[in-house]
């Protein structure tokens, strides 16, 4: 495929699908995060964005096939057990007569999975297998232990159960997905995070909304003299689904694009005045300094350029960030050593967030030209 038609792809993409792409051509794992009220219309949506699934009712197939890659949701909670979370990550291997009929293997477990399905795993009696895709709904709810098990499974690639290991297969993603609101996430597993996405539920839901106007179509159009012509997003003008030899030449793109002196001056001066703000306690860690030059160069391919410019220098501070930056507590601000008023500290600290550091920081270093 030619570079111009892999733009025109990328082009087509929602932006959950291009935090995925990111995720995919880095070879990482992201969080993505929204309002409380659309986590589980999120959770949908993002099964969407890869396997072909069959539709429950049988009324059509959504063949929206982004990616292409089997993968699992795992709903947790505070009553999530660690044995229960890695039997629910577990899909049919693509070789057992009981796997989907998609051929993707896919599962969709709550935090407590049947006891026939734990059976299973552990007898060994069918063949198992980890997915392409974790998609971990609510994790930051989850107890210190299941959150540790991901961590370890994100380091090693590999998930113990009490009869077997599993390995990850080459290219797995682990999607975290959680509310804007809610409790933090273990400081080391929100490190081993590649990148974080908000996304806006005014946006929309692109691969549901268009997978609903198919299915309500298909059931209209029997009772309907004139019989519209529906086509599915994914089979618009440019074949949107991305193969193995996509992410392989974006990152192959990635690997030779070229950064300046001067940006790399400019990106270390961001990560300096991160690290120096005063409302900042931690999380400008050196894996966050790593993935902040990995992103800027897998950015860069997506926008067909083969420099890295100031403005993707800005774009990748906005996703690497915000969802590491630890805010330091009032009676630890660095300030108060030389004479700052505690109350002055207090309201100026309060109302502050990651993001408006990010963004504090981005105005005060020189951009250059």
């Amino acid at each position: 495929m030619s570079s111009g038609d892999l733009l025109r792809k990328v082009e087509e993409l929602s932006d959950l699908e291009l935090a995925l792409l990111l995720s995919l051509v880095a070879n990482e794992h992201c969080l993505i995060h929204s309002e409380k009220e659309s986590l589980e219309t999120l959770g949908q949506e993002l099964q969407l964005v890869r396997p072909a699934i069959t539709y429950r009712y049988k009324f059509a197939k959504i063949a929206s096939n982004t990616f292409n890659r089997a993968h699992a949701l795992v709903e947790c909670n505070a009553y999530t057990a660690v044995n229960h979370f890695t039997n629910s990550l577990l899909l049919e291997s693509r070789d057992s007569p009981a796997a989907d009929d998609t051929g993707n293997g896919i599962s969709i477990e709550g935090p407590f999975p049947s006891q026939s399905r734990a059976d299973r795993t552990e007898s060994g009696s069918r063949a198992l297998r980890l997915p392409d895709i974790a998609i971990l709904q609510n994790l930051n709810q989850a107890d210190y232990d299941v959150q540790i098990q991901v961590l370890e499974l994100i380091r090693t690639k590999r998930i113990y159960t009490q009869a077997a290991v599993f390995t990850a297969p080459k290219g797995f993603c682990v999607i975290v997905i959680q509310d804007t609101s809610g409790p933090f996430l273990n400081k080391h597993l929100i490190d081993h995070l590649f990148m974080s996405h908000r996304h806006d539920p005014e946006a929309g839901f692109v691969n549901l909304e268009t997978a609903s106007e198919w299915i309500e179509d298909d059931r209209s159009s029997s009772s309907s003299v004139v019989r519209k012509s529906i086509v599915p997003r994914s089979m618009h003008s440019v074949e949107r689904t991305f193969t193995e030899t996509d992410i392989k030449n974006l990152l192959r793109q990635s690997k030779n694009v070229t950064v300046i002196a001067e940006v790399e001056c400019y990106l270390q001066n961001i990560v300096t005045f991160l690290r120096l703000h005063r409302a900042v306690g931690g999380g400008v860690t050196p894996r966050a300094t790593h993935y902040f030059n990995t992103l800027i160069k897998c950015l860069a391919p997506l926008h067909g350029l083969e420099f890295v410019t100031p403005s993707l220098v800005d774009v990748a501070a906005r996703k690497i960030y915000p969802h590491r930056v630890v805010l330091t507590v009032s009676d630890r601000e660095r300030s108060l050593q030389y004479g700052s008023d505690l109350g002055a500290v207090r309201a100026y600290l309060d109302g502050m967030s990651a993001e408006a550091i990010v963004e504090d920081v981005l105005e005060s270093v020189e951009t250059p030209l």
